[in-house]
């Protein structure tokens, strides 16, 4: 497969680039990020790092002088991708440093899962070990001996496209939620200082970035490590807390025209502060949300740090502060012990809630995790019955949330410009994981559409994913 992209990131394939050097003599490492945004900002830095010390990026494996390959190790079907994708690029080039959350798992016995499937790989590490990944590619393939420092952007090297980015507040967890093991291979929360984060701000915002993803294992906790303390920005004192950094980043996202989104957040009482903030177009009404179920026992046995009642009660609060807020969030169906009636429950508050978007899992046994444990397995057949049925209701939901905007005019920032117009995506949009709209450029033959632009759109038409519309 001479010509095959080395990432599996969607994005990856051509902004992974650290440019080129005079004569092409510049060693050359492959690179494959599979995983969430969390570990997509993790191979952002490796590349970064990469590229500051003169290294290229190779487009294929056989352009390759070696390949890192940045794992998942969160549920199976993630563990078996990033096993297949080590096997393919040990096939393909034959020498693989592996890094990543499968990095940090073991199997039953204690034995590192990757090296007992794939021995032949170079080394292994965890999640954000950047420095251990680098004193890899320096042991299996020397740095120049004159890397071109100036070719390092301020914004560092990014994966995705030009117009958007994601922005990493915090390494780790401190829930021990019973179906998770990412505390086991991230650690405990790490917030970073409140400085470093507006700083990567601001140079993202100076390389034309549009939109700026704030992410996190738990946003909402930004700063609890640290116990709130107080960091500087441009001389101005900034607490290292989420409202504060909120507020931080949407002063300075309005100075450049762009947008800030809010992932991961978990419903503490604060982030009713934030959402007065949603109303100048900055920080957008969005919300991603993982609540993961909605009855009391079942989040009991989940360990999760909130209740069903009151994040019904929240939501409604919310709204009623901020109409055009969307809501995103995910639920596990069929987790271990839930009962007809448990299940019910959670039908009749995704009714009450009226989820913008949602996201549904049956439930899958992680390795390691504390609710394998838990007593009243639900049969794997029943679990994906679940899951059909939260989603089927998800999509009536869905559809008639999309239908109400139909005959309004949204924002909507262009990702991809064809030959029909562009696709874009509104406030109620995050990338990867949302809908889209689909725009009709403006008849006047001098105003055509372009990427990274923002343009207003009367919605036309809608189904149960995606909204149509005209440029004006």
């Amino acid at each position: 497969m001479q010509s095959q992209p080395l990432s599996r990131n969607k994005q990856a394939g051509a902004a992974a680039s650290t440019g080129s050097q005079p004569g092409g003599a510049a060693p050359k490492v492959g690179f494959v990020s599979l995983g969430c945004p969390k570990a997509l900002v993790d191979s952002e830095q490796i590349l970064t790092q990469l590229r500051a010390e003169g290294y290229e990026t190779a487009k294929s494996y056989d352009g390759a002088d070696l390949v890192i390959v940045n794992t998942c190790g969160f549920i199976d079907a993630a563990v078996q991708e990033s096993l297949d994708a080590i096997g393919e690029a040990l096939a393909e080039n034959g020498k693989v440093i592996v890094t990543g959350c499968l990095g940090a798992k073991k199997d039953a016995s204690g034995d590192d899962i990757i090296m007992k499937v794939h021995p032949k790989v170079l080394a292994v590490t965890g999640p954000h070990a950047l420095a251990e990944v680098m004193d890899s590619v320096h042991l299996h393939l020397p740095k120049p001996h004159e890397p071109f420092l100036d070719l390092i952007p301020a914004q560092g090297v990014k994966l995705t496209p030009k117009h958007y980015a994601y922005l990493k507040i915090s390494e780790g967890c401190n829930h021990r939620c019973s179906f998770c093991i990412i505390p086991s291979m991230r650690g405990d929360l790490v917030s970073r200082p409140i400085a470093d984060l507006m700083l990567e701000a601001e140079n993202l915002f100076k390389s034309g970035v549009k939109e700026l993803l704030v992410i996190s294992q738990d946003t909402s906790a930004y700063g609890v490590d640290v116990k709130f303390r107080t960091g500087f920005w441009n001389g101005r004192p900034i607490k290292t807390h989420m409202t504060q950094l909120t507020e931080a980043l949407g002063e300075l996202a309005k100075s450049y025209g762009a947008w800030i989104r809010l992932h991961y957040v978990y419903p503490y009482p604060h982030v009713d502060q934030i959402i007065p903030m949603m109303g100048d177009g900055h920080i957008l009404p969005y919300l991603d949300i993982p609540m993961q179920h909605a009855h009391p026992e079942v989040l009991k046995r989940m360990k999760r740090p909130a209740s069903g009642e009151k994040n019904l009660d929240r939501i409604q609060a919310w709204r009623a502060m901020n109409p055009d807020l969307t809501i995103r969030s995910t639920f596990i169906a069929g987790f271990p012990g839930e009962t007809d009636a448990e299940f019910e429950y959670l039908l009749d508050f995704l009714k009450e809630a009226q989820i913008d978007r949602l996201g549904c899992f049956a439930y899958s046994p992680v390795e390691g995790a504390t609710a394998n444990e838990l007593a009243n397995p639900v049969p794997e057949e029943l679990r994906e019955e679940r899951r059909g049925r939260v989603m089927l209701l998800q999509e009536e939901i869905s559809r008639n949330r999309l239908k109400a905007k139909v005959g309004k005019t949204v924002r909507v920032l262009i990702d991809e410009v064809n030959r029909t117009g562009g696709i874009g995506r509104s406030s109620a949009d995050a990338p990867e994981i949302d809908g889209v709209v689909y725009v009709k450029p403006p008849y006047e033959p001098h105003k055509k559409l372009a990427v990274g632009q923002f343009v207003d759109v009367k919605i036309t038409t809608s189904d149960a994913h995606d909204l149509w519309g005209e440029a004006q």
